[in-house]
């Protein structure tokens, strides 16, 4: 447990580690390219080992500098793992290397913890057997475990049924280019945190393959080729610079995040927006941002279908704001790490606030002169998003406690050392 200290107008610059997501996008991009990557900056957490741990299981070599890890590819030649691979909570990382697999041949036995167990796969499963791919829930209920007999994907034309996850359809893009004919691919249904689908098309085109798409991004032709070895930049994470920019907002201050690049690959930078509507100011500094709060800051309506990561981070800003914050669009939290959207409701309760959890939408009252916070112990659920941003509400609500701290290894590993300089 950690007791996070209240905090007035904190001024700071935080440099962040690198993306989560661009991280694990360009492994897998390196793993299967023809020769030796270099990933300059890339994350180092619990997330990032697992997947470099089961591409080292599957015959991928990963050296791990300080500042940069060297990747040996082996052009799309998968080997079989000797034992099954076990992801932990990693959604992500198991999405992608369910199809990663499918390039092999043999035998592939996927699994998680018990979360992960419950975490929903059956339309990848579905459209990677449209590509040919022998590919089965072990308990036959659509999520992990999961055993692949593999032999090389097919290509020609599949369909993925539903597009709630954006980690489906990267999934399957990222290994697109080794099938064996030509891929096409349709998505059916909504597609939703569609930013992170941009990200995937901008690693793969980077790393030598240019995917078509229709404007709607929803149907794709994906050309037959094997990724191209380079040195490749990671940016620093968006996701995990909201909670300093929040801080900024929630305490008046000022906080200054260099390493997150204008323009970014990632839809979470668009976070800054969405303060600079509750009032907050958001200016360029260098190659980053520096965020200023407002003397108060104002609820908003807003669909976050596009930044489910940074949900968790807004709800506690906008505890702090005049008025009604509306957030819609978002029931895909409920298959995250936690369910997200109950969680923040319940969460935020216990702070005193004044919260409405409906099927896909998070309404939070913002405190009023008659409306007093309080401090409470936070249950983090083994969810490194709620353990960082109730740390967030705890500069602004005297005796937040966050139980479980250690869960931010997931993704920011030492992120309780960088929040210290929130105070100077």
């Amino acid at each position: 447990m950690i007791e996070i200290r209240p905090a007035t107008k904190v001024k700071a610059e935080v440099a962040v580690p690198g993306s989560k997501s661009i991280t694990q996008r360009a492994l897998i991009a390196a793993a299967l390219a023809d020769g030796e990557n270099v990933l300059l900056g890339p994350l180092e957490s619990e997330d990032t080992r697992y997947t470099a741990a089961a591409l080292a299981q599957m015959g991928v070599t990963v050296e791990k500098g300080k500042e940069n890890w060297t990747v040996i590819g082996n052009g799309g030649r998968i080997e079989t793992p000797a034992k099954e691979i076990f992801l932990g909570n990693n959604g992500t990382a198991t999405r992608f290397l369910a199809s990663v697999a499918a390039l092999g041949a043999g035998t592939f036995r996927i699994s998680g913890d018990a979360r992960m167990a419950e975490r929903a796969i059956l339309p990848l499963m579905q459209a990677l057997q449209g590509w040919g791919v022998d590919i089965a829930s072990i308990n036959n209920n659509g999520c992990p475990p999961l055993v692949i007999k593999a032999n090389g994907l097919s290509g020609g034309k599949t369909i993925l049924p539903a597009g709630k996850s954006s980690q489906y359809l990267s999934s399957l893009l990222l290994v697109g280019p080794y099938a064996r004919q030509e891929a096409e691919l349709d998505v059916q249904g909504e597609i939703l945190s569609l930013p992170y689908v941009i990200m995937t098309l901008a690693v793969m085109e980077s790393f030598g393959i240019r995917v078509e798409a229709n404007e709607a991004l929803n149907s794709y032709s994906i050309p037959r080729g094997i990724y191209r070895a380079r040195k490749y930049a990671i940016e620093g994470d968006a996701s995990n610079a909201s909670y300093f920019y929040a801080a900024a907002a929630i305490t008046g201050g000022e906080v200054t995040v260099p390493n997150v690049p204008v323009p970014s690959l990632q839809g979470d930078a668009a976070f800054v927006a969405l303060l600079a509507r509750m009032g907050c100011q958001v200016n360029k500094t260098g190659e980053g941002l520096t965020v200023s709060g407002p003397e108060e800051l104002r609820g908003i309506t807003i669909d976050m279908a596009d930044m489910p990561d940074v949900v968790p981070t807004l709800a506690v800003v906008a505890s702090q704001a005049k008025g009604r914050t509306v957030i819609k669009n978002i029931a895909h939290l409920r298959i995250k790490e936690c369910d997200r959207l109950h969680v923040m409701a319940v969460e935020l309760a216990k702070l005193g606030a004044r919260v409405e959890e409906l099927e896909d939408t998070l309404i939070i009252e913002g405190k009023a002169p008659a409306t007093h916070l309080h401090g409470t112990a936070i249950n983090t659920y083994n969810d490194h998003r709620i353990a960082m941003s109730f740390a967030v509400a705890g500069l602004a609500v005297p005796g937040v406690k966050i139980l479980g701290e250690e869960c931010v290894a997931k993704s920011f590993p030492d992120f309780w050392e960088r929040f210290a300089l929130l105070y100077g």
